[in-house]
């Protein structure tokens, strides 16, 4: 079994998507592969084959795989209630709901799951592909850390850093997070991907260099900008504000949908965004509900008296 693990410079670099279409490419070679992410942090959800909830985009990458969604591919998953607290789930099932002060101190004790989910993965596919999350250089995390340099640590697993150049300094967020990282964890870094470019990647090479000679890790390639990622679930409440195509027929019907601060299940707004003569449109805090809107959806919510105290105060 071959296991290699994607962490990112940061969040939202574009590891989720890169694990997706890793595991597409692995299937099409003639191996079975599944995908795997330790801990995520999600209120976008999917239900899986064996009655549980997964984070949204390992349901995705598990169809790249040409399989069904399972508990063990995101065996902790952190579903948000509170500027403060999340409602822990282990292996799909609730477990607690805690503050981000407690939780500290409880995440050590989640490992042996993760193991365990990754181990029956390791058993029974020719290949797993890891994604962590946020980045390992959030070192002031990684004392229990089971997301990042601590499950990899844990599994001995290789891994490779995604840079994202989109939102620029990716050779800072390269060499840096080198530079912070405890030397046995940095020795597990095989290389780097620089994401998101646009243009003519030739030129960035200087960079390219800059960032192989300054660390020592292998460059495995510069990937342009996928402005098609848009249309695929995300997993993040910010995926909602990416500009998306319009759908095919113009606006006939407008639906609004309330933007909450703890909105869950999004993507279940992603058949009205395709459905011809629809316009969805998103209303944001501080600005007016369509008067010429058919239709105004109060989504699903992880915190229902939160986000009524928050409507309330919208006005």
């Amino acid at each position: 079994m071959v296991a290699v693990m994607l962490q990112g410079t940061g969040s939202n670099v574009g590891k989720s998507l890169l694990v997706a279409g890793l595991c597409r490419a692995v299937r099409r070679r003639g191996f079975s592969v599944a995908p795997f992410k330790p801990q995520n942090m999600s209120n976008n959800a999917a239900v899986t084959a064996d009655g549980g909830e997964i984070g949204r985009a390992q349901a995705l990458q598990a169809l790249a795989c040409g399989l069904a969604p399972h508990t063990d591919m995101n065996p902790v998953l952190l579903k948000p209630e509170s500027e403060s607290g999340s409602q822990i789930i282990v292996q799909g099932q609730r477990v607690a709901t805690l503050k981000a002060r407690d939780y500290g101190a409880y995440k050590p004790t989640l490992m042996p799951a993760v193991l365990e989910s990754f181990a029956r993965l390791r058993a029974a596919y020719d290949v797993v592909i890891v994604e962590g999350a946020g980045s390992p250089a959030e070192v002031n995390l990684r004392a229990g850390d089971i997301a990042n340099m601590g499950f990899a640590q844990a599994a001995r697993v290789p891994v490779v850093l995604v840079g994202d150049i989109d939102r620029g300094g990716v050779i800072a967020q390269i060499v840096g997070t080198q530079a912070v990282l405890a030397p046995e964890d940095a020795a597990l870094v095989k290389g780097f991907i620089v994401n998101k470019f646009r243009g003519d990647p030739r030129l960035f090479d200087s960079g390219y260099e800059f960032i192989q000679n300054h660390t020592g890790w292998r460059g495995f390639g510069v990937l342009p900008w996928f402005s098609n990622a848009a249309i695929l679930p995300g997993e993040d409440a910010q995926d909602l504000r990416r500009a998306r195509p319009v759908a095919a027929g113009g606006g006939a019907v407008k639906i609004a949908c309330l933007a909450l601060s703890r909105i869950a299940n999004f993507d279940d707004l992603d058949p009205l965004r395709a459905e011809p003569g629809v316009e969805l449109v998103l209303v944001e805090p501080g600005q007016a509900i369509p008067g010429d809107a058919a239709l105004v959806i109060v989504p699903g919510s992880k915190s229902t008296r939160g986000d009524l105290a928050f409507l309330r105060a919208q006005g």
